[in-house]
């Protein structure tokens, strides 16, 4: 058998991909597969056509034909084998046999033909061995893939730099601007403004000679208007996919995983605090869960500097609780009462003082608070991906609850079915973040199903997060009076829930 050339084309005979493993100039594979659709006979069912010089070996794919041309003299039933084979690996590399997404595989479907066929002669490879020898690591690639990400990350760190640069400028400019009728760059140097608002981390001013004459209002118009390029460079960075910090200094990622804080605090604020640490089997199995909690003072009127905080402890999961060493451990343990070892004394002003704390540490199913069941199955090339969530602990408010589930790359984007919430394709990191904004016991149960070329190992660790104002430990203060009891004492309590992480493997 001597095999001319392999090529996925439409019905017109426009070649999409096309690998020719003898020496054929373009011209001719073109005119080949021109002259392909007009060869057939409809009225008869063959999987071949012949010319005075080729054979067409063919098998149509929906809307397309995978064609092989040959030799005349070569074997037919070798050739109907080969032509088999380039037929099971297109679905390998393309969920739909569609034009854009053999254009957009193009370059596997080659490298995978280049695996089938050699100088014109099949070799002796089956399905699996093409997928593993495609998937081989190449030294040289990964040498490439290193040099490239160096000099990505040379280049944000120069944008970095030269953000921070004009940023400077302009603060320079704007400090020169709200001191008028002093002039020149002495003027803004001298200035101790600070803008609150950038983009990114300001550096110090770097103090900056006065000239000997003063240049007036046009230089400092002219480091202002520079502004738009630092927009420039914060739009690139964000297209990067880079984390520009904002007027509050914290990540988005960071702002949405705790509660804001209470608009209205009383000179007592109680904060009760509660994280999770989970890791969980795909298959069940909790392997471990822990919660750790706390319970922190504030007190910011010295007339209740000396008070007690009554606790109500409703937990039944075994929870282990400790207190600080300056409060009486006697008198809690015998009353749920937190106060001093030393009535005489008060607790600190104006600083938050942590006063309970306490630890869970299981490896109980049944008290997991949100369980995640994912189930990837095979499905011919692609694999479907059905995964769900219920709410074990029906007390609890969950809020901001993202899944997040790795995919693999360079396969596109997946084909969503049911769905329950809303979804985000991240394509830059691989992931579909599944967003839930409450689950409760109204909302306890929802699904996810989607398709995607992959194995089922290509789908794990899930990832969840959350945040909840009540807490999973049923630990709360009850009432807060003087040491004397003489009245009740106003306290506010903020509440928070939240995940440090929470993985299935």
């Amino acid at each position: 058998m001597v095999l001319l050339a392999a090529a996925v084309c439409t019905k017109a005979g426009k070649a999409l991909v096309s690998r020719q493993f003898v020496e054929m100039t373009r011209t001719r594979v073109e005119g080949l597969l021109a002259a392909f659709p007009k060869l057939m006979n409809t009225g008869k069912q063959h999987t071949f056509v012949e010319t005075e010089s080729v054979r067409y070996v063919y098998q149509p794919l929906e809307k397309l034909y995978m064609v092989l041309v040959t030799t005349k003299n070569s074997n037919i039933l070798e050739d109907l084998e080969t032509l088999r084979l380039f037929s099971r690996v297109i679905p390998e590399y393309c969920r739909v046999l569609e034009e854009s997404e053999i254009s957009e595989h193009c370059f596997d479907l080659i490298f995978a033909f280049d695996e089938i066929v050699a100088l014109g002669y099949r070799e002796n490879v089956n399905l699996a061995q093409i997928r593993t020898f495609t998937e081989m690591d190449s030294h040289e690639e990964k040498v490439f893939r290193a040099v490239r990400e160096t000099q990505e990350r040379e280049a944000k760190a120069e944008m970095r730099r030269k953000a921070k640069e004009l940023q400077q400028a302009r603060r320079d400019a704007d400090r020169g601007k709200k001191s008028p009728g002093f002039g020149g760059f002495g003027s803004s140097s001298s200035s101790t403004a600070i803008i609150t608002d950038t983009l990114v981390e300001p550096e110090k001013p770097k103090p900056t000679p006065t000239p000997t004459r003063p240049s007036g209002s046009s230089k400092a118009l002219k480091l202002g208007a520079r502004g738009k390029e630092v927009d420039n460079f914060v739009d690139k960075l964000k297209s990067e996919g880079e984390n520009i910090l904002s007027g509050t200094g914290k990540k988005p990622s960071e702002a949405s995983k705790s509660l804001p804080a209470p608009a209205n605090t009383e000179s007592v604020h109680l904060r009760i605090e509660e994280k999770i640490t989970l890791t969980c089997g795909r298959d069940g199995g909790l392997q471990n869960m822990e919660i750790l909690g706390m319970i922190t003072l504030r007190v910011s009127d010295e007339k209740n500097g000396r008070i007690r905080l009554f606790i109500n402890n409703n937990d039944k999961k075994g929870v282990q609780l400790q207190t600080h060493p300056n409060v009486d451990k006697r008198l809690f343990t015998a009353e749920s009462i937190i106060g001093l070892k030393n009535p005489e004394k008060s607790f600190p002003l104006n600083n938050d003082v942590g006063v309970l704390k306490w630890r869970l540490q299981t490896t109980d199913e049944s008290i997991i608070p949100l369980t995640i069941n994912c189930w990837p199955s095979e499905s011919g090339s692609s694999c479907d991906v059905n995964i769900e969530y219920e709410l074990q602990e029906e007390s609890l408010e969950l809020n901001d609850v993202v899944i997040s589930i790795p995919i693999p790359s360079g396969v596109g984007a997946p084909v969503i079915g049911d769905l329950d919430g809303e979804y985000r394709h991240d394509s830059r990191r691989n992931v579909l973040e599944w967003c839930l904004p409450v689950v409760d016991v109204k909302n306890k149960t929802g699904s996810l199903e989607f398709s995607i070329a992959g194995q089922p190992n290509d789908f794990f660790p899930v990832n969840v997060s959350f945040v909840s104002k009540g807490n999973y430990c049923d630990i709360q203060v009850a009432k807060v009076s003087q040491v004397d009891g003489s009245s009740p004492v106003r306290f506010s309590t903020e509440t928070s829930f939240v995940v440090d992480k929470y993985e299935i493997l």
